[in-house]
């Protein structure tokens, strides 16, 4: 909370009595309580600019400049206007001013509460499918960390490109999700929904490519465009790339990209980690795509702790294209709240056998997810594991080993025949519990050395491998596997597109994916490491 001495560039500075009249009275109403008034006020600013002022870098008649001269509502905005020197000239905001600003960007996110991307997601969805079907308006994506999809978001922001604004502004405002406005001017609305904070900009849709780049970023990325522009003679600003007397826009940022002589950088990989070079050069990797997958090797069902039977998830599966799919439920000492026992596996097998039956457009494995135990052994017998079409392993349970103990039991199963993929192989739940800390080069290479899938799970409490260990994973010539590991048949979709987005951010290809391939080429790599 603000101190009395901080709300002192808020009234004029007292030059007679009057003015000491007025300045005492509110004091006298912010003792009485006025502070709360203007604690709220504060919170319902945009994000990043409540957390410019907490940092102390401007005062709130300094923010109010800002915002009333050059539109900032996000730390983007205040970077592109700190990096143009559009603050330093405002009568209430100087070249001091200006270079506070500058110096707390970098660690202004940080101060931003960050939601799992399986949340932010489900957030932005209600907003998005509004947007799009407001007449008028072009196209609603996300930009920002929710469009890269990292598996942490520092914001919700959505751009909505229309003509006349007013209408949109309106829709967003009246939206059930949308417990309160926060702010709003003509191309511009913030709101709160489940306590988070929606943004909603619209620019024209003629000119809404620029925006577009800028705000999905990253900064890294952003900053080696800029200099890939600068080096073609070029200068990439928030409102566009200038070059000569024009400045380029497009009505999506497309334009902008090849106008640098680039294709469109996929979003998934606009992390300033070579993607540039790589894409001037021509190398850019043909990434994964949804479209890519023909089957799902991970979900669950009423049989382990699955809230849908069998039945219904085969159902949903067909209903999605899928070619095959696994049924894999949590073998007996699972710490899940129901698990299949061996009497289990026979009744399941022979659920799924008659399935096979009414649905032979689609291959239904039977499988299992085996906990791997404390002493590295697995929790079937061979003679039970040997009945299933396929066998995942898994470590639920670190039972206080260190790295090298639990990478020794992870070791363990994947040398043994019948263990054709781990599943998440940190362990990880976003954003509650870090991953295990092993030696995941290791890891890989005894994967490879077995012949066993790593999979990329797209269970948003996973999120496993995440980009940077999957594109180390296929460094290491290892085969992934991309799953949802679904326990919902409603959302088999959804999670499976994140695993795939996770996937897109370590660069990886349809090549390094086994589930990308014919029926046949899965139970090809199966039998192989059957016969290892």
């Amino acid at each position: 909370m603000r101190s009395e001495a901080d709300l002192e560039p808020l009234f004029a500075h007292p030059s007679n009595d009057a003015d000491r009249a007025v300045l005492t009275r509110l004091r006298q109403i912010y003792e009485a309580g006025g502070w709360v008034l203007v604690e709220s006020a504060v919170a319902d600013l945009p994000a990043d600019l409540r957390w410019l002022y907490e940092s102390d870098a401007v005062t709130l008649p300094q923010l109010a400049a800002i915002h009333k001269s050059v539109g900032a509502t996000s730390a983007a905005d205040l970077a592109a206007a700190v990096a143009e020197h559009r603050i330093g000239p405002l009568a209430d905001a100087g070249p001091e001013v200006e270079e506070r600003i500058r110096a707390a960007l970098p660690n202004l996110r940080a101060l931003v509460p960050r939601i799992a991307l399986g949340r932010a997601a489900a957030l932005a969805e209600p907003f998005l499918t509004a947007l799009r079907a407001t007449p008028g308006v072009a196209w609603a994506e996300p930009t920002g960390s929710l469009r890269r999809g990292e598996d942490m978001v520092g914001d919700i922001d959505i751009l909505a490109p229309a003509a006349d604004p007013a209408p949109v502004v309106d829709a967003v405002a009246r939206l059930p999700q949308t417990s309160r406005v926060l702010y709003r001017s003509e191309r511009r609305v913030y709101v709160l929904s489940e306590r988070a904070q929606i943004a909603v900009r619209i620019p024209e849709p003629a000119h809404a490519g620029a925006p577009q780049l800028y705000l999905t970023g990253s900064i890294g990325h952003i900053a080696s465009l800029r200099e890939h522009a600068e080096a073609r003679g070029m200068a990439l600003l928030p409102s566009g790339l200038v070059a000569g007397a024009s400045t380029i826009t497009g009505p999506t940022e497309d334009t902008i990209y090849r106008a640098l002589g680039l294709p469109c950088i996929p979003v998934e990989i606009r992390h300033g980690d070579g993607e540039v070079a790589a894409a001037a050069h021509g190398a850019l990797p043909t990434l994964v795509t949804r479209g890519d997958i023909r089957g799902d090797l991970h979900m669950h069902s009423t049989y382990s702790d699955g809230r849908d039977a069998v039945e219904t998830m085969v159902e949903a599966s067909r209903a999605l294209g899928y070619e095959y799919i696994a049924i894999t439920d949590h073998s007996q000492r699972s710490a899940a709240s129901h698990n299949l026992t061996v009497d289990d596996v026979r009744r399941q097998a022979d659920e799924i056998a008659g399935l096979r039956q009414r649905f032979p457009t689609i291959a239904i494995l039977h499988g299992c997810e085996v906990d791997i135990l404390p002493d590295g052994r697995l929790d079937f017998v061979d003679q039970v594991l040997m009945r299933f079409d396929v066998v995942l392993a898994s470590l639920h349970d670190a039972a206080g080993h260190g790295p090298d103990q639990l990478l020794k039991r992870y070791a363990a199963a994947m040398k043994h025949p019948l263990v054709s993929i781990i599943t998440h192989p940190t362990n990880r739940m976003v954003p509650h519990r870090r991953g295990y800390d092993i030696d995941y080069d290791r890891l890989f290479e005894i994967a490879v050395e077995t012949g066993t899938i790593i999979e990329v799970d797209g269970a948003p409490g996973h999120l496993d491998l995440d980009g940077a260990l999957a594109r180390r994973a296929i460094a290491a010539g290892a085969t992934l596997v991309i799953n949802s590991d679904c326990h919902r048949a409603e959302l088999l979709d959804r999670q499976m597109g994140f695993g795939v987005t996770m996937a897109r951010r370590g660069w990886v290809e349809p090549r390094h994916v086994v589930n990308t391939r014919p029926l046949e080429a899965v139970r090809d790599a199966i039998a192989a490491k059957r016969a290892h």
